[in-house]
């Protein structure tokens, strides 16, 4: 399992099959909301000749990780959480949602995550098959972004005395915005929110209590994951408004959206300009932005690195010989493991030997704690405390050239 890394539609849509089973391999995605939605919404795009929109959206949802990847939680309400007065991890580690507690017959108590929606929406989309209310959504969504007047938000802005002349730099845009976030009343910053996420009245009302409880300190200090989502907001009106960034392209829009969840990651890896431009802002300093097509490069050499294994080599799994990337040779993916995992040379490679008994032991253990009955009060356990979680992926057996699990892995075992 490598670095935790977000990615974006583009880069994803840049891989081949093979070069797919790579990145999921050497790193742990963080799949976030935007990238279901610019997915699903193709079903309403022009495609390539030859394609239909449901073949598109099969293709980038063939692509996307299974073994190593957890979703996101949607941003809107972590917002809403934080603001409530309750943490959200700036660190690098993903929010997920959906989780239920149990305690197993041997009292031991854990977090159990079932297959989510949205893998479950994936594999669909793999086989072209999409709910009537995902095809709605998708025709809402083009409707939206065509509705959607870049220009309007930018005469705003303009409107308060903020162009090209006084906000040159998209550093300029970015230092704005925080000062805003930072220097605005509580109230003002509230009606913001609203506005941005959709707040109610009575949830103003509540936020504003919780905030008064706290001290009133400032909004980065009181909220720090949703000052980071209103920077981003405000910071692209800016931009809109000094020319930074283009109003005519409308999916500008949802690119910025990427950028709400940069706090859950190490590496954030994009063929987007806008993101290229706009991300490295925003994050953290021992995080890394990643071009797309040089990472997408590697993976090809990787692929072809890899190839040149022996076929029984190649049936025993991708787990089994490439657990880690290759400590010998100049791989992109090698030095990001190096700057992120940095230990990782030094841990002895590959996986474990278990004996068969072991093995089946393991197993069991396993499925009597996924399969607890006993519920518990979410409240009243959590990841740190936790005897055990489980996390259930769906993977397929072989994904384009390669076996992802042992070939002659026995359906039973693998589930």
């Amino acid at each position: 399992m490598g670095p935790i890394t977000l990615f974006d539609k583009s880069f994803l849509q840049s891989l081949n099959l093979d070069e797919s089973v790579w990145f999921d391999n050497f790193f742990y995605s963080v799949i976030c909301p935007i990238f279901y939605v610019e997915t699903l919404a193709d079903l309403e795009k022009a495609v390539r000749q030859g394609r239909t929109q449901e073949q598109e959206v099969g293709y980038i949802a063939d692509k996307s990780p299974e073994f190593h990847r957890n979703h996101c939680s949607y941003h809107r309400s972590l917002c809403l959480g934080n603001m409530m007065g309750y943490p959200v991890p700036m660190n690098g580690q993903i929010p997920v949602s959906g989780g239920r507690a149990v305690e197993s017959d041997e009292g031991e108590k854990g977090l159990v995550f079932e297959l989510s929606d949205e893998a479950q929406a994936l594999s669909r989309w793999q086989d072209g098959k999409f709910l009537e209310l995902e095809r709605k959504f998708a025709i809402v969504w083009r409707r939206s972004l065509e509705n959607l007047d870049l220009l309007a938000a930018a005469s705003i802005i303009r409107a308060m005395g903020i162009d090209e002349k006084t906000c040159k730099t998209l550093d300029q845009a970015k230092q704005i915005a925080e000062e805003v976030i930072s220097s605005w009343l509580p109230t003002d910053i509230v009606k913001l929110a609203s506005i941005f996420l959709g707040i109610s009245p009575a949830q103003e009302r509540l936020i504003l209590d919780a905030w008064v409880r706290a001290g009133n300190t400032p909004f980065p200090v009181y909220a720090p994951y949703a000052a980071h989502v209103l920077s981003v907001e405000v910071f692209f009106r800016i931009a809109l408004g000094s020319n930074l960034i283009s109003t005519q392209r409308l999916s500008n829009r949802t690119d910025i959206a990427y950028l709400f969840y940069l706090p859950f990651c190490m590496i954030f890896i994009s063929s987007d300009k806008l993101h290229r431009n706009c991300a490295p802002l925003f994050l953290r300093k021992d995080q890394e932005f990643v071009w797309g097509e040089d990472l997408k490069s590697d993976l090809r050499r990787l692929n072809e690195h890899y190839s040149t294994l022996p076929k029984e080599e190649k049936e025993k799994g991708i787990m089994d010989f490439a657990s880690e990337p290759p400590k010998e040779g100049k791989y992109l993916v090698s030095s990001l493991w190096d700057r992120h995992l940095p230990r990782w040379r030094n841990i002895k490679s590959g996986i474990p030997k278990m004996t068969p008994e072991a093995e089946k032991k393991l197993v069991e253990q396993i499925k009597r704690q996924s399969d607890s009955r006993r519920s518990l009060p979410l409240d009243e356990i959590n990841e740190a405390d936790a005897d055990f979680m489980t996390i259930k992926h769906k993977v397929r057996r072989r994904k384009g050239s390669w076996w992802q699990v042992p070939k002659d892995l026995k359906v039973s075992d693998e589930e």
